[in-house]
């Protein structure tokens, strides 16, 4: 909840270089309640594969130690490795070697651990070339109970 700018300073514009095609880019975030701005975890996962192998990978997490910070280990666990359960389960061990998370309100530091940890999952189920998930069934929007009418 604070910022470096000084008195009078701005933010004029952001120059943001969108990935190739090819690279599979998602974005996660947890909180407790659906319209909470602040979460217990976030995350930004993007990977691009040469054939059936991680060309590049990269990882991000916030919530998980002082600032976002990217997972390296996880990242080194899926490089040059072909995209299959055995890599994501890999990269996801790793993640206890790049995060010490921290516990407070918004979760335990176990929990923000198994989050991440299946928030890498997530993205691995999403995009593995057989039979990824389709947008519908990640989509809250697409499970979430209608309410029903008032009486």
């Amino acid at each position: 909840m604070k910022n470096a700018l000084q008195p009078g300073e701005f933010i004029e514009a952001l120059d943001v270089t969108l990935p190739a095609p090819t690279f599979a880019v998602r974005a996660y975030k947890l909180s407790k309640r659906f319209d909470c701005d602040i979460s217990a975890v976030a995350a930004g996962l993007g990977m691009e594969l040469d054939g059936d192998r991680v060309r590049e990978a990269r990882f991000a997490f916030g919530g998980m130690a002082a600032v976002v910070k990217r997972a390296a280990h996880a990242e080194a666990a899926a490089v040059g490795q072909p995209w299959t359960q055995a890599t994501v389960e890999a990269a996801m061990a790793a993640l206890a070697r790049d995060f010490t998370p921290l516990t407070d309100m918004r979760a335990s530091a176990a929990h923000r651990l198994r989050v991440a940890r299946n928030l890498l999952h997530r993205f691995w189920l999403e995009t593995r070339a057989e039979a990824p998930l389709p947008a519908r069934s990640t989509s809250v929007f697409d499970v979430m109970p209608h309410a029903a009418p008032a009486a």
